[in-house]
């Protein structure tokens, strides 16, 4: 019995290799065989090109002259011609409030009024110490000249009336404090008192700023240092009002540079007699130097960042180019090209992200040339 099921294990076994061996031929006979790629051509997947060899659509523009204005830009902040916030010298409480927030003020002019009644009291009390020592002095002369007191007794008698004139004096400049006055004629700020609040030396009362003109302060790297002049013409532009300039001149190089940074402090000075502009706004400077010069100019959106270093996709004989060039000056959506491209060169201005380095473009209707630049010649 043993010998008969091994027998019939074995040929159980034999039949399934039979099977197993007879699919495999099977399937191999069936699978179509693959196509063969024309000789010459790149495997797919592989090659500089897209897949199938068609060429990639973009937009180009040609590199044109333009005129360069010989300037710099930057961006700063402006500041208040004077700007100042009231504090009191001696504590006491507020008895009166005669600004108006947000409202002109002139110079001189009392905002805040702190009750004074204590130094009212001081300075009647120190006048009438005045009097009596002036009618002593007075006495005390008159019985010298007829030698009826030393010398030393009329000495005593004015030493004590100028330190009572000075006692006066003390007591007026205490009830002086009393009232704080703007120190300029300037727009009053927001307060932060209310009559009757208890406010102690220094406390910050109300701010008032002189916006009649304005500074704008901005930093230059260090390679500009030999070229700044006072008086220098400046224009000075804001995102708050798109499309304005408002003229202005540097009025102020800093004589200490930022050794962390390298940069120069430099402030410019502008009038702002409609009030438009407001200190503390951000704002791009243009610093000219005066002249002109020719460069070449594309449109912004062509430049490929890459890192510190920027770069263009040049069309040459129907492949992109990927050329390294140097950036000069930034004028709106247009770019100074200093080194890297000529003039008439056909630059990719669109559809740079699915370009490499010599791969076939096909050149759409691409941006015109910048407004401002002119053609190139050919």
């Amino acid at each position: 019995m043993a010998a008969a099921k091994k027998h019939l294990v074995a040929i159980f076994a034999a039949a399934g290799l039979l099977a197993l061996g007879g699919y495999a031929y099977y399937v191999n006979q069936a699978a179509p065989p693959a196509p063969q790629a024309p000789a010459g051509a790149p495997a797919p997947g592989k090659g500089g090109g897209p897949p199938g060899g068609f060429a990639i659509g973009v937009e180009t523009v040609r590199v044109a002259t333009s005129v360069f204005v010989d300037d710099v830009a930057a961006v700063g902040s402006l500041k208040s011609n004077e700007s100042v916030v009231l504090r009191p010298e001696i504590a006491g409480r507020i008895a009166a409030i005669h600004l108006r927030e947000g409202m002109p003020a002139a110079k001189g002019a009392v905002l805040v009024a702190l009750d004074a009644s204590t130094q009212a009291a001081e300075l009647r009390q120190a006048e009438a110490n005045l009097a009596l020592s002036q009618a002593n002095h007075r006495r005390t002369e008159e019985l010298y000249e007829k030698k009826f007191v030393s010398a030393r007794a009329r000495d005593e008698a004015a030493a004590n009336l100028k330190v009572l004139e000075a006692a006066v004096a003390l007591a007026q400049a205490r009830l002086q404090k009393t009232q704080i006055r703007a120190p300029f004629a300037g727009i009053v700020g927001i307060r932060n008192v209310s009559i009757g609040d208890y406010v102690k030396e220094g406390q910050e009362l109300v701010n008032i700023e002189d916006i009649g003109a304005l500074k704008a302060d901005f930093r230059l790297p260090e390679s500009y240092l030999s070229r700044l002049r006072k008086g220098q013409s400046v224009e000075v532009s804001t995102d708050a009002m798109p499309g304005q300039t408002f003229k202005g001149t540097l009025d102020a190089v800093d004589p200490l540079l930022d050794a962390s940074g390298r940069a120069i402090s430099l402030r410019a000075r502008l009038e702002n007699p409609d009030l438009k502009l407001r200190p503390g706004m951000f704002v791009r400077v243009r610093l000219a130097f005066g002249g002109e010069r020719q460069g070449l100019a594309v449109p912004e959106e062509a430049l490929v960042p890459a890192g510190d270093d920027n770069f263009v996709f040049r069309v040459v004989e129907g492949k992109a180019q990927r050329v390294m060039v140097k950036v000069g000056q930034r004028r709106g959506a247009t770019v100074e090209i200093t080194e890297g491209l000529k003039a008439g060169d056909e630059v990719v201005s669109a559809g740079q992200l699915k370009l490499r380095d010599g791969v076939p473009v096909r050149a759409g209707q691409g941006a015109a040339a910048p407004a401002e630049a002119k053609p190139a010649s050919k």
